[in-house]
């Protein structure tokens, strides 16, 4: 058995402390067992692995209910393996018998964050605060330990993009997972492809739109996005099919870089009225 201050042996005497007062700080799973069990000996190390991969988003205690009789009838344990889940000392979620891991996953995922929800969910706060490096390590970190994780590539296509990187956004974009984020990352792939081009000097051009144009991706490219977008609405109040709509798709993904603002609202609502 594993021991470390995440997995934890708990009996009747230490029971409140390990378990009812330390849910106050994050989640405690109990388990339930007894050394006669088959079911506990497979489904046992499963918790133990799982418990390690989350790296203190929840403590396991483990319960042998044999030398725990008061605490089997007071938390009404009928059958084991029997596993309940406790948040500021209460019993939130549970489950009785060997349960594959894919549903032993879901359980743990609704009542502790894993070590990748908290690095999307710090990632994606960075996205909106505009800080691209930091959020391009939380999305590094993501795919570090799910290499195709949907979610985490779209941030760190993001992340690069408004860094003005756009070859390794393309990388990334060219090889994206079927997933329900597909349509976004597939946005972002026109302005990832005109960074890409602007920086090549494939755009230099002394044709008014031509120039105005370059100058709007040369601003994304210094992370001046909201002066890029008035430049860019500016080409297509001119010629809304600029480019054969190029410049509209450009917009579209920088809205998406962006994330959705009353700001980006706004700027959705101007290129709508220039367009229809």
């Amino acid at each position: 058995m594993m021991a470390s201050e995440y997995i934890i042996n708990v009996s009747e005497s230490d029971f409140e402390y390990h378990v009812l007062a330390y849910s106050e700080k994050i989640p405690v799973v109990v388990d339930f067992w007894a050394d006669w069990c088959i079911p506990c000996k497979t489904l046992g190390p499963i918790l133990e692995r799982l418990a390690g991969e989350a790296q203190g988003s929840f403590r396991l205690a483990k319960v042998d209910a044999d030398q725990n009789p008061n605490l089997a009838l007071h938390y009404a344990v009928r059958s084991i393996p029997a596993v309940k889940a406790f948040r500021n000392g209460k019993v939130v979620s549970e489950f009785v018998g060997l349960q594959p891991e894919p549903k032993i996953r879901q359980f743990l995922s609704t009542i502790a964050p894993s070590p990748t929800d908290l690095d999307m969910e710090k990632g994606n706060s960075l996205l909106q605060l505009q800080k691209w490096s930091e959020a391009e390590l939380a999305f590094r970190h993501v795919i570090e330990i799910n290499p195709e994780n949907p979610a985490g590539l779209l941030g760190l296509s993001k992340a690069l993009l408004a860094q003005g990187r756009p070859e390794a956004t393309q990388e990334i974009l060219r090889d994206f997972p079927p997933s329900r984020e597909y349509k976004s990352a597939e946005a972002l792939l026109p302005l990832a492809n005109a960074l890409e081009r602007v920086r090549n000097g494939d755009y230099y051009s002394d044709e008014q739109l031509e120039a105005a144009y370059n100058h709007s991706l040369r601003l994304v490219q210094k992370g001046n996005f909201l002066a890029a977008m008035d430049g860019l609405l500016d080409v297509l109040r001119q010629d809304k099919r600029y480019r054969n709509g190029e410049v509209r798709l450009v917009l579209v993904a920088l809205f998406e870089v962006l994330g959705e603002t009353s700001l980006t609202r706004q700027y959705q609502q101007e290129l709508a009225s220039i367009l229809f």
